[in-house]
C-alpha cells in the first residue's frame, strides 16, 4: 500500500486527502482556509469525526506544517515518512501538458509562466507545492492538470476564428477546465461498460461551474470551456457562452470598464443574474417548486443551453453511448436532470426512469429506462482519487 497526498490549494485555501493506494481508501481528508487573513481555519476529519481549529494561518507554508502536525497527533501516520507522495491540482498546463507530469524546477517554471492564463489558480498552486516540497524533503510530487485531459482537442475545435498569430504568439484557444473530473468520470463509466473498445460519452459536470465534455473511445475530442472558465454553458454565477458584442455595448451603457463588466459575467450573472435568487440551484430549485416565475426561466434556460451543447456533441461523436451527470448540481439537482433529458428527448430519445433520477444516492447508478436509447448515469466525482491515481502511475509506485 501507498499513502499518497491529494492536495488542491488555493490562493487562501488548502483541501486535501490521504488516500492509500491502489485501495483507493480515504484514509483522512480536511480544509484549511481563511490563510492570510485575521483568523483562519483548520479542519481534519479524524475516525469520521471533524476536527476544527481556529487561529492565525499566515502562509501556506504554517498550513502545512499545521496539516503534517495533526497527522501525527492524532495518529493517523505513526511517521510523516509514510507519506510516499504529494500530488498536486494544477488548474492551468497550457499546451506544455497533455499528461500529469514528475515535478522538477522545468515543470514548475513552466506552471509559473502560464500564471497569465490562470493569475487566480497557478499561483496558488506553486505556493502549496513549495511549502509541501520544504515540508517533506525528499518525497516526490505529481502536478495534474485540468486542462490536460482536453489537450487530445483536435485543432479545428480549439482554435478560434480569429488571425491565426493570435494562437500561435499568444496562445489565445480554447483551454477547457474541470479536466480531471472529466477523466474519473469517463473513466468510471467506461469500467462500468465493462470496458468496450469503442464509447461515445458526454460528461456534464455541472456544479457552480460546469463543463461538458465529448469523450470518444477515453478521449476528449471537445469541451465546453474555452480560453476561460467562463466560456460555455450557464453556470452559478457565470455567464457562459455570449455574443462578444454584448461587452462593449455594455461597458458604453452602463459606464463600466471591461473589467467591471467581466466582474458582472464572473460573479453576478448565470443562476443568479438571471433568478435575482441565488447561485445555488437548491434555492432555485425551491422557488421552481413554490411557481416562481424566474426561477422557471432560470431553470429552462440552463436546461436548454446544457441540451443544447449534448446535441452539438452527439453529432461531434456520431452517436452517444452514454450521458453522465456529476458534481455538486448534476449529482444532486434531479428536477435539473429532468428539464434536460426532456429537452433532448424527441431527437436523441432519451428516457429517465424518474423514480431512479429522484432516489438519492451516492452511488455510481444508470437513471433511464431500459427503453432509451441512450444510458443516462449519475457518478458521483472525485478528482482526489484521480490525483493519486495518476501520483502512483506517473512516479510507477
Amino acid at each position: 500500500m501507498v499513502k499518497v497526498m491529494a492536495v488542491n490549494a488555493g490562493s487562501s485555501s488548502l483541501k486535501f486527502q490521504l488516500i492509500n493506494m491502489p485501495s483507493e481508501e480515504v484514509i483522512t481528508s480536511g480544509l484549511v482556509e481563511r490563510i492570510g487573513l485575521e483568523q483562519g481555519n483548520f479542519e481534519i476529519k479524524v475516525s469520521g469525526e471533524k476536527k476544527s481549529l481556529q487561529q492565525p494561518i499566515p502562509d501556506h507554508q504554517v498550513a502545512v506544517e499545521l496539516l503534517l502536525k495533526a497527522l501525527v497527533e492524532y495518529k493517523i501516520v505513526e511517521n510523516l515518512s509514510e507519506i510516499e507522495a504529494v500530488g498536486h491540482r494544477i488548474v492551468h498546463g497550457g499546451e506544455y501538458f497533455s499528461d500529469s507530469v514528475k515535478v522538477d524546477e522545468d515543470v514548475a517554471r513552466k506552471v509559473e509562466e502560464l500564471a497569465e492564463l490562470a493569475p487566480l489558480h497557478n499561483p496558488a498552486h506553486l505556493v502549496g507545492y513549495r511549502a509541501f516540497q520544504k515540508a517533506l524533503p525528499g518525497v516526490e510530487h505529481v502536478f495534474v492538470f485540468d486542462t490536460a485531459f482536453h489537450q487530445t482537442i483536435a485543432k479545428d475545435k480549439f482554435l478560434y476564428p480569429l488571425p491565426y498569430e493570435y494562437y500561435t504568439d499568444l496562445k489565445v484557444r480554447k483551454y477547457g477546465a474541470h479536466g480531471t473530473s472529466h477523466k474519473f468520470v469517463s473513466q468510471t463509466v467506461i469500467d462500468y461498460l465493462g470496458n468496450p473498445e469503442h464509447s461515445n460519452i458526454i460528461v456534464c459536470h455541472l456544479g457552480n461551474g460546469a463543463s461538458l465534455s465529448a469523450v470518444k473511445d477515453g478521449k476528449c475530442i471537445d469541451t465546453s470551456m474555452g480560453f476561460t472558465p467562463l466560456a460555455g454553458v450557464m453556470m452559478g454565477t457565470r455567464t457562459g457562452d455570449v455574443d462578444p458584442s454584448v461587452m462593449p455595448y455594455l461597458c458604453h451603457k452602463l459606464n463600466k470598464s471591461v473589467d467591471e463588466v467581466l466582474e458582472i459575467y464572473n460573479k453576478k450573472s448565470g443562476m443568479l443574474g438571471v433568478s435575482g435568487i441565488s447561485s445555488d440551484s437548491r434555492d432555485v430549485e425551491a422557488a421552481y417548486k413554490n411557481g416562481d416565475e424566474k426561477a422557471i426561466l432560470t431553470s429552462e434556460l440552463y436546461a436548454t443551453i446544457v441540451a443544447k451543447y449534448i446535441g452539438s456533441y452527439f453529432v461531434e461523436l456520431g452517436g452517444i453511448d452514454v450521458i453522465a451527470f456529476t458534481a455538486g448540481v448534476g449529482e444532486n439537482a434531479a428536477y435539473l436532470r429532468t428539464l434536460i433529458i426532456k429537452a433532448i428527448q424527441p431527437a436523441l430519445h432519451a428516457i429517465l426512469d424518474e423514480e431512479k433520477n429522484n432516489t438519492r444516492s451516492g452511488d455510481v447508478r444508470v437513471i433511464s429506462t431500459p427503453e432509451s436509447q441512450i444510458k443516462v448515469m449519475v457518478v458521483p466525482t472525485n478528482e482526489e482519487v484521480m490525483i493519486a491515481r495518476d501520483t502512483v502511475r506517473i512516479l510507477g509506485l
